[in-house]
């Protein structure tokens, strides 16, 4: 079975705003900016993993990184208003 996409939440409290430049750019690349310091994306297990790993590495002590999965259920009972909707399900973005 593979590896299906699930909504991933990402969130940092980074101190150096240098740092904080690095590891937000990064996110972009992978991931919808919903707030300053949060961000979500549908990826896979594997993807998530390598996205932190690499995250990870840029920041420094006394900062903080965060991830969170959000399963199926608990995007149902999900809200949002305002900003950036919800990354859609599936495998391209239409811009």
């Amino acid at each position: 079975m593979a590896d299906r996409p699930m909504l991933m939440v990402i969130a940092y409290d980074i101190v150096r705003p240098k740092v904080r430049a690095r590891v937000a750019d990064l996110l972009e690349e992978h991931a919808v900016r919903v707030q300053d310091s949060v961000f979500e994306a549908r990826l896979t297990r594997a993807a998530a993993d390598r996205l932190f790993a690499r995250a990870k590495r840029l920041i420094e002590d006394g900062d903080s990184l965060r991830m969170y999965a959000v399963s199926s259920a608990g995007l149902e009972r999900s809200r949002v208003a305002g900003g950036a909707p919800l990354p859609e399900d599936g495998d391209f973005w239409l811009v």
